[in-house]
């Protein structure tokens, strides 16, 4: 795993998640440049993200997105979980991807693990300052069917 990822994806190491690509969302998504910077408070590097103009166009809208969840129980609850663009092998908390491809989830309702990809829709808010949560959080999310 690379040195410096944010804060939060230590604490999902050993969880797994299956994703294909192909979402137009996740593409945008992507338009990030990270830059690594040595935290005082921490003491080791951390990684920041610089948000592209059409990812900023995105913060505070409703988005669309599919994935595979990862639940996170033993954290905050089923209405809380993180989706991911990429298969296990090359997710992002396996060191195989950037911390674009994954995103936090906080769902209106409880919404049961499955490992069948799903699609959920809510409020987008970029996060381009606090290593301890991850770049991308969608807010008040609903299972689309």
């Amino acid at each position: 795993m690379r040195k410096g990822v944010f804060i939060l994806g230590y604490l999902f190491l050993g969880f797994g998640l299956f994703a294909q690509s192909g979402s137009n969302i996740w593409k945008t998504l992507a338009k990030v440049e990270i830059k690594t910077k040595f935290d005082e408070n921490l003491q080791f590097d951390i990684e920041y993200p610089t948000f592209s103009e059409e990812v900023k166009a995105l913060d505070g809208k409703e988005i669309t997105i599919s994935g595979f969840m990862m639940p996170l129980d033993e954290l905050r609850g089923e209405n809380y979980f993180v989706i991911s663009l990429l298969p296990f092998n090359n997710c992002f908390f396996c060191g195989g991807a950037g911390p674009e491809t994954v995103m936090e989830v906080f769902s209106k309702k409880e919404i049961d693990f499955t490992e069948k990809k799903i699609k959920v829709k809510g409020k987008l808010t970029i996060n381009p300052s606090d290593p301890m949560r991850l770049m991308y959080i969608l807010k008040g999310a609903v299972l689309v069917k």
